[in-house]
C-alpha cells in the first residue's frame, strides 16, 4: 500500500518536482524584472524625474489593479486542488468564472482614466513630476483588461503544473513590450519620440499580445474536450461566489499592501526628488530578488494546492520546506551583490546631462540597498509561507496580517519622517521592520498547521478503509500527471 513518509523534510524527489515547476515561473518573473529595469533605464535617458514618475505611476496603477489581478489569479489554487482531486471537469468551469471577473473588472478599470489627475494629485509631488505621472498612469489603465484576461488564462496552465506555457505567454508579450518601448520612447520607424507615454503604450501592446495568445491556447480542441474550456464558461453563481470568497481576500490584501507601499513612495517623494529617484532605483533593483523568489512561491502554491486537493498534507508541507531552501539559496547571492556592489548595480540608471542630480541620487543608493539586503533574507519566509497558506485556502489570515502590519508599521512612520523632517533613512528603517515582522507572522501560522485541514473546492469523499485508500490516491496521481502534460 502507498503511504506518505512521516517526515516532511525536503528530499531529492521534492526538489526535482519543485524545480521542474518553478523554473518557468522564475524565468517569467525574471523577464518581468528585466522589462521593468529596461523601461527604467530607457526613461533615465530622458530625465531624473522620469525615473521617479515611472515608479510612482506604476505603484498607483498596481494599487488599483492588484485587487482584480490577484482575485482572478486565485483561480490557480482552485485549478490545482481540482487537479489533485482528479476533477478536470471543474477546472474549465472555474476558469470561466475567472474570465467573467476579468472582463467585467478590466472594463470597469477604464473609469480611472478621467480620474488620473486627481488620483496623482493626492501624492502632492511637484507639478512637472505630476504631469509625467498622469501621462503614464492613463496609458497603463488601458493595459488592465488584457492583463486581467492573461491572469485568468495563465491560471489554467499554472494550476495544472504546465508552467512552461505560462513562460511562453509572458515571454512573447514582454518581447512585444520591449520592441515598442524602444520604438515609442525614442521615436523610430517614423514615430515621434513619446518619452514616458511611449513606455505606457508599449505596455498596452505587450499585455494585449499575451491576452490574445492565452485565449488561443485555452481554446485548443483538446482543452475544450477534456476541461470544457469555452463550452463550460457559463456564469455559475455558486462557483463564482466561492472564487470571490477565497480570491477577494487575497486581492484586497495585495491591493492594500501595494497601496501602503504607494503611500510610502508618496511621502518619500515629498522628502525630495533625489530621495524619490534613489528609492525608485532601489525598489527596481529589489525586483531582482523578489520577482524570481515569487516564481518559487507560485510553484509552492500550485504544489500545495494539488496535494491538499488530493488529501496529502504531508507532501504539501514538504513542498513548502523545499521552496524555502530554494529561496534562501537564491537570495544569498543577491544579498552579497546589494552589499558589495551597490554602485555597479546603480550605474545603468545614470542620468545623462544631470551630473549634480545624479550625484545626489547615487549618494543615497548604497545604504538603501543595505536595508533591502537585510529584509530580503526575511522575505524568503514571507514569500514561501504566504504562498503555501494561499495554496491551501488560508487567504483571510494572509490578508488580515498584511493589513494589520503595513499601515501602522510602515506608512505612519514614513509620514512622520516627512512631517517632522526625520529623513529618508528613518522611513526605510520602518519599511524593513514591516517586512521582517510580516515574514515571522506567516512562518508561525504555517508551523501551527491549521492550513492542512483547509480546502477551497468541494470536499471529496474520504476513503473509509485502507483498501479503498490506495486506488483513490493512485487515481488522483494519474489524473494529475495526465492533465499536467
Amino acid at each position: 500500500m502507498t503511504q506518505e513518509t512521516t517526515s516532511a523534510w525536503p528530499d531529492r524527489a521534492s526538489s526535482r518536482e519543485l524545480w521542474r515547476l518553478s523554473w518557468p515561473f522564475i524565468l517569467s518573473n525574471s523577464c518581468w524584472t528585466l522589462q521593468i529595469v529596461f523601461d527604467r533605464v530607457l526613461l533615465s535617458r530622458s530625465s531624473t524625474e522620469a525615473i521617479g514618475a515611472g515608479m510612482s505611476a506604476v505603484m498607483m496603477f498596481w494599487s488599483a489593479l492588484a485587487l482584480f489581478q490577484f482575485t482572478a489569479n486565485y483561480a490557480i489554487t482552485f485549478v490545482a486542488q481540482y487537479t489533485g482531486a482528479g476533477q478536470p471537469g471543474r477546472v474549465g468551469a472555474v476558469i470561466g468564472q475567472a474570465m467573467w471577473f476579468a472582463v467585467i473588472s478590466g472594463l470597469g478599470f477604464l473609469l480611472l482614466v478621467p480620474l488620473a489627475e486627481p488620483i496623482v494629485g493626492l501624492g502632492g509631488h511637484e507639478e512637472g513630476l505630476q504631469h509625467l505621472e498622469v501621462i503614464y498612469f492613463r496609458c497603463l489603465c488601458f493595459s488592465a483588461l488584457p492583463f486581467l484576461i492573461t491572469a485568468a488564462a495563465t491560471s489554467f496552465f499554472a494550476g495544472r503544473g504546465a508552467s512552461t506555457v505560462v513562460l511562453l505567454i509572458n515571454i512573447i508579450g514582454l518581447a512585444v513590450n520591449a520592441f515598442w518601448a524602444i520604438v515609442l520612447i525614442f521615436g523610430h520607424f517614423g514615430f515621434e519620440p513619446m518619452g514616458i507615454a511611449g513606455a505606457g503604450w508599449a505596455t498596452v501592446a505587450g499585455t494585449s499580445t499575451s491576452a490574445l495568445l492565452g485565449l488561443i491556447l485555452l481554446l485548443q480542441p483538446r482543452y475544450v474536450r477534456e476541461f470544457g474550456n469555452g463550452r463550460n464558461w457559463g456564469f455559475d453563481r455558486e462557483l463564482f461566489g466561492r472564487l470571490m470568497y477565497y480570491g477577494l481576500p487575497q486581492g484586497v490584501g495585495v491591493a492594500l499592501e501595494t497601496l501602503a507601499f504607494s503611500v510610502f513612495l508618496v511621502f518619500v517623494g515629498r522628502l525630495g526628488k533625489a530621495d524619490l529617484a534613489a528609492t525608485g532605483i532601489v525598489c527596481t533593483l529589489n525586483l531582482l530578488a523578489i520577482l524570481p523568489m515569487m516564481g518559487v512561491g507560485q510553484a509552492i502554491e500550485v504544489l500545495v494546492g494539488q496535494y491538499i486537493g488530493g488529501n496529502r498534507p504531508k507532501e504539501a508541507e514538504r513542498a513548502a520546506w523545499t521552496g524555502f531552501i530554494f529561496t534562501v539559496s537564491a537570495t544569498l547571492v543577491v544579498f552579497f551583490a546589494y552589499v558589495f556592489t551597490p554602485h555597479l548595480l546603480a550605474a545603468p540608471f545614470r542620468t545623462q546631462g544631470d551630473e549634480a542630480g545624479w550625484a545626489e541620487v547615487v549618494e543615497r543608493v548604497p545604504l538603501l540597498l543595505r536595508f533591502v539586503a537585510i529584509y530580503c533574507l526575511f522575505d524568503c519566509l514571507n514569500v514561501t509561507f504566504a504562498f503555501a497558506l494561499r495554496g491551501a485556502g488560508d487567504t483571510r489570515f494572509v490578508t488580515a496580517a498584511a493589513i494589520a502590519m503595513s499601515w501602522p508599521v510602515m506608512v505612519v512612520p514614513t509620514w512622520a519622517a516627512w512631517y517632522f523632517g526625520w529623513g529618508l533613512y528613518w522611513a526605510w528603517t520602518f519599511a524593513s521592520i514591516y517586512v521582517i515582522l510580516l515574514a515571522l507572522i506567516y512562518f508561525v501560522r504555517f508551523l501551527r498547521g491549521k492550513w492542512k485541514q483547509m480546502r477551497v473546492i468541494e470536499h471529496a469523499t474520504v476513503p473509509e478503509t485502507e483498501e479503498e485508500e490506495e486506488p483513490v490516491i493512485e487515481a488522483r496521481r494519474m489524473s494529475a500527471e495526465r492533465v499536467s502534460r
